[in-house]
């Protein structure tokens, strides 16, 4: 077989390679789930309830989509099936309504490639949330607290069941990244509340 024959060959077998390797960076996403939400969450209905469609964050320039997620097998709530949505806790409270509305997104892929909320960290109290409904409405939101915990203490019952005013947390992974959980050792999470 000819030389050139033979470099084509080795070529396309390293083209195949790195493109089945991205494909899998950008279009796969491990289903590790972010949290595990332990009871019930507690829902107090206010009126009618209407289901996310967007979430948007003018300080960070996000204005993504939302999917609505559950558990995964693991009983962690689940997470956007891409790197550029986020997800709604669907068993939880819905934003607008009295509750923790929870939200989650990736912070980058297997490439390191930046996920929707790469740059989440950044907000602070006061910055301002938008979601958009399915039926048409705008909620605003405001941050009143950001933190970031280890990722056995997350404190599961102040991000899934306060119920004290409409609520909205945000989460993603931060932290340094765990090879043999396939995921980070810390989460960020943004406290929002309904504003006036």
């Amino acid at each position: 077989m000819p030389k050139r024959y033979i470099v084509a060959l080795i070529t396309l077998a390293a083209l195949i390679v790195f493109g089945y390797t991205l494909f899998h960076a950008v279009y796969f996403v491990p289903d590790q789930g972010q949290l595990a939400p332990t009871t019930t969450p507690i829902i107090v209905a206010s009126g009618p309830v209407e289901q996310p469609l967007r979430l948007t964050i003018p300080a960070l320039a996000i204005d993504a989509a939302v999917q609505q997620v559950g558990v995964n097998a693991k009983g962690n709530m689940g997470v956007p099936s891409n790197f550029t949505d986020v997800a709604w806790y669907k068993y939880g409270t819905a934003p607008g309504q009295v509750g923790s509305a929870v939200i989650d997104g990736h912070v980058d892929n297997g490439l390191a490639l930046a996920g929707v909320f790469k740059r989440l960290a950044g907000m602070k109290p006061g910055d301002d949330i938008y979601i958009q409904t399915k039926e048409g409405h705008a909620l605003h939101f405001k941050v009143e607290e950001v933190q970031s915990y280890a990722i056995a203490d997350v404190p599961l019952e102040k991000v899934f069941n306060r119920a004290d005013r409409p609520r909205l947390n945000l989460i993603t992974c931060t932290g340094a990244w765990v090879q043999n959980q396939k995921t980070y050792d810390r989460r960020f999470v943004v406290y929002a509340v309904l504003a006036p």
